[in-house]
């Protein structure tokens, strides 16, 4: 049963579930959707995140005895959610796996890190029992991420991996977070994958850098959005110049998103998401 709790005058939070899982952020997406569509007056925002949600609204507008009612009300609606499909798009996100940046970067950290002999990727490796970081990068790619809040830091995107549980990459995080993180670092920590946004400090664990930007801090743009699925495509180093060289959009495509479909077959299903954009 969801948890219902008040934040100060103006924000309803909602926990879903106590365990993150693609199912439970799903219920998630599809209660959030129900309230934008529904949208009364002083309803201001609606912001999913990895097993909850937070409403933020107007009390002088809105009252949160009626908001409360309105998201119950959806929430019994939505059930298990396997009846929504929601629509998002497939984004392709180019990455340069075991790169020159993030690598000088972790020999830095060596002293915060489980296995100071190990790069992050050779130590992911290991943990997870693959034989070498490139079968471990042919894991991580193989496989699309759904994006399922963004947020902590502006327009970082947390995604968890479309594989059924027993298949997840899992690491745990730094034993003492860095101070230093290159932007644009793809990352993990126990179950999710990240990109920083920004550079700053960090604790997950390194494994490539994307050249193209997720986020205008002076426009203040975000590109990633909750609920977005990510197809990673490694690339050379190349390939890397040339996209910082000349930069553009990541790409992406529109797609209608069943759980129903993705859990009758999802290696299957991730086949036909990761052939979307080609």
């Amino acid at each position: 049963m969801s948890r219902y709790s008040w934040g100060a005058d103006e924000h309803l939070f909602v926990e879903v579930a106590e365990e993150m899982s693609l199912q439970a952020n799903f219920k998630v997406m599809a209660i959030a959707t129900g309230l934008r569509e529904r949208r009364p007056d002083g309803l201001l925002d609606v912001c999913p995140a990895n097993a909850s949600f937070q409403v933020r609204f107007d009390p002088d507008r809105l009252a949160p005895r009626a908001l409360e009612e309105l998201v119950r009300g959806v929430e019994k609606e939505v059930g298990d959610a396997h009846g929504f499909s929601l629509e998002t798009r497939v984004v392709e996100v180019p990455v340069l796996y075991d790169d020159p940046w993030t690598n000088e970067t972790l020999m830095k950290f060596r002293d915060r890190h489980q296995e100071p002999s190990l790069t992050d990727l050779e130590y992911a490796a290991q943990i997870n029992g693959f034989g070498s970081k490139e079968e471990f990068i042919a894991a991580h790619h193989g496989a699309p991420w759904f994006a399922s809040m963004v947020g902590f830091v502006a327009g970082l995107p947390f995604l968890y991996q479309m594989v059924p549980r027993a298949r997840q990459l899992e690491v745990p995080k730094y034993v003492r977070p860095r101070t230093d993180t290159p932007a644009l670092t793809v990352g993990h920590g126990g179950c999710f994958g990240c990109i920083y946004s920004v550079r700053g400090a960090g604790g997950y664990q390194m494994f490539g850098i994307t050249p193209l930007e997720i986020y205008e801090p002076g426009r203040g743009e975000v590109f990633f959005k909750a609920g977005d699925i990510v197809r990673f495509a490694p690339i050379t180093r190349a390939e890397y110049d040339e996209l910082r060289s000349s930069p553009r959009p990541l790409r992406s495509a529109d797609v209608t998103f069943s759980l129903v479909d993705f859990e009758a077959d999802s290696d299957a299903y991730n086949a036909r998401l990761l052939e979307v954009l080609g």
